[in-house]
């Protein structure tokens, strides 16, 4: 499963957003993560969309979640930004060919198109089974229990 990048930026944004209780403004997300502040725009508005995060207008703006961490899911934030398809969509190519199976032989999905289902339910079921608050707790083991006070205290500092 290839996912965009703008999936890793929105988990991470996710993950810093717990940190604060005030809005942060995307350009102060963007300089946090050193990436440009455009695109991260879209992956928050993408957030937004999805209800996943709250912008808030003024001086003071920037966004917040909307949700506790613990419920909102990695498939939360992956199908918000590169949306809810399946990777693999069948395409009956068996019906095809100088040997094409009938369509009326077709009434069960073929072997391929099980398989690449199920990997996709057991990708979906494995994203879903970890929260931002999860991510939040592996950070915390990580990189020690200041981190995320660390990345507080940046975020909440006037902007240099």
């Amino acid at each position: 499963m290839k996912m965009s990048g703008g999936v890793e930026w929105a988990l991470h944004c996710c993950v810093v957003l717990t940190s604060v209780e005030e809005p942060v403004p995307a350009t102060r997300l963007a300089e946090l993560h050193d990436v440009s502040a455009s695109y991260l725009a879209k992956q928050l508005q993408a957030l937004s969309r999805a209800g996943l995060v709250r912008s808030v207008q003024g001086k003071a703006g920037g966004y917040v979640l909307t949700r506790e961490p613990a419920s909102i899911t990695v498939l939360d934030v992956v199908e918000a930004v590169d949306g809810p398809d399946q990777a693999f969509t069948c395409t009956e190519i068996r019906q095809r060919g100088p040997l094409a199976t009938p369509a009326e032989s077709c009434a069960v999905p073929c072997a391929i198109a099980r398989a690449m289902t199920g990997a996709d339910a057991a990708w979906r079921a494995a994203l879903r089974a970890v929260s931002i608050a999860d991510l939040v707790q592996n950070v915390r083991s990580d990189s020690g229990p200041g981190a995320m006070a660390g990345i507080s205290a940046w975020l909440s500092a006037p902007d240099a």
